[in-house]
């Protein structure tokens, strides 16, 4: 809805703003109101008349769904902006394993269970 708020809403403070205006100034506040919205509508309408006047033949063909900013990924904005070819598909991390011990053509060690006394292993280059 609007800025979060229901219809529900909406009716709950114009209920609690009558009551606390009272029924000699409602008039007068709500002619205000009803003032100000159509000097806002007029703005709205002048403004995209302006713009539409201003782009010319193009303000029809651009899909403002599109310039959304709610629909704006900053991920995916930043990998676009990094990387200049089309993402490359990833390789699934078995074949990748499988690739680094090929090229280093050593065999994998047996694994075997660690017994309760021998210490954990630890990688110094690691840290």
């Amino acid at each position: 809805m609007f800025f979060g708020l229901s219809i529900e809403k909406l009716l709950l403070i114009g209920l609690i703003a009558a009551v606390l205006i009272g029924p000699e100034r409602l008039p007068r506040y709500a002619e205000g109101l009803a003032h100000w919205t159509a000097r806002a509508r007029d703005f709205l309408q002048g403004a995209r008349s302006r713009v539409k006047e201003e782009m010319g033949e193009d303000f029809d063909d651009v899909d403002w769904r599109k310039l959304d900013p709610r629909q704006y990924d900053p991920r995916r904005i930043i990998r676009e902006a990094l990387l200049d070819d089309p993402p490359v598909p990833t390789v699934k991390a078995v074949s990748a394993s499988a690739a680094i011990l090929a090229a280093t053509d050593s065999t994998p060690e047996q694994k075997r269970p660690r017994a309760d006394d021998e210490p954990t292993p630890y990688d110094s280059e690691s840290t």
